[in-house]
């Protein structure tokens, strides 16, 4: 088997010159990245740089206006025909974002749901598993995350940290080959801060492929396999976090880690 074969079968993410506009604003104007099996990329820059809206366009939850987006080595929200991309139907796009875990900045959980019940409906409802085993996959989750005590709690009952790692069980409760965060942590008071990022860093450390829009400077560094500097649609900076943030090349990226750090 040639390199160039080992390393296409390796990347989980791959995009190519994506391009993204709202009306006449254009959100996303080239972007590319590619993103290994089993690494972290950490996504940063100011706000408006694009970072959430490139993530969305991961999942096809926004479509993108022009280049491509594979994930795991198959086209995200299309097909290819004749030289041509057509978009997949609905149930289709369903089934590739069933394999995407993703958390957003605001939790958002079900408030008539106890958390157990929270984590077992699209286990159940959309792959298809018992009851039983959903339940088991559920608490052995909660457990990870260290919510276990907090099985039969309502989202009422929880703190704001606890709601967000609630959220990152369900989303692994579909068993996803790849996950993308949102800025998880920046609805949180400082001090719960801490214990979404810990949940973090077990995933990373246990060969989850991850990409993370985060301003968390310092869990970039420790944990990052990627560093990607964003501004105005166009990625400017790029490689290992120690690298980046210590010695940035690109003016920009300067500027914005001297604000930060």
């Amino acid at each position: 088997m040639t390199t160039d074969i080992c390393e296409q079968d390796t990347r989980m993410v791959q995009a190519e010159a994506v391009h993204k506009a709202f009306g006449s604003n254009q959100v996303l104007k080239g972007v590319s990245l590619e993103v290994k099996a089993g690494e972290v990329a950490c996504l940063i820059g100011p706000s408006g740089s694009g970072k959430s809206t490139f993530l969305r366009c991961l999942n096809h939850l926004e479509k993108i206006d022009a280049g491509r987006i594979s994930i795991d080595g198959e086209l995200m929200g299309y097909r290819e025909r004749r030289g041509r991309l057509h978009e997949l139907p609905e149930k289709d796009v369903l089934r590739q974002r069933s394999e995407i875990g993703m958390v957003f900045q605001h939790f958002d959980l079900f408030p008539h749901m106890t958390v157990v019940e929270y984590l077992i409906e699209a286990p159940v409802l959309v792959r298809g598993l018992a009851k039983a085993d959903a339940v088991a996959t559920a608490e052995r989750l909660l457990d990870r995350v260290g919510l276990a005590h907090k099985r039969d709690a309502y989202p009422a009952e929880l703190s704001g940290g606890q709601q967000q790692r609630v959220a990152i069980a369900r989303a692994l409760a579909m068993e996803p080959k790849l996950m993308l965060f949102d800025e998880p942590t920046s609805a949180l008071d400082p001090e719960l801060v801490g214990e979404v990022l810990d949940v973090m860093r077990t995933l990373a450390h246990s060969g989850m492929t991850m990409v993370v829009v985060t301003h968390e400077i310092g869990f970039a560094r420790e944990v990052g396999d990627n560093l990607v500097f964003m501004d105005e649609g166009v990625v400017l900076e790029t490689g290992d976090p120690r690298t980046v943030i210590h010695d940035p090349q690109h003016p920009r990226t300067r500027a914005f880690l001297s604000q930060v750090l």
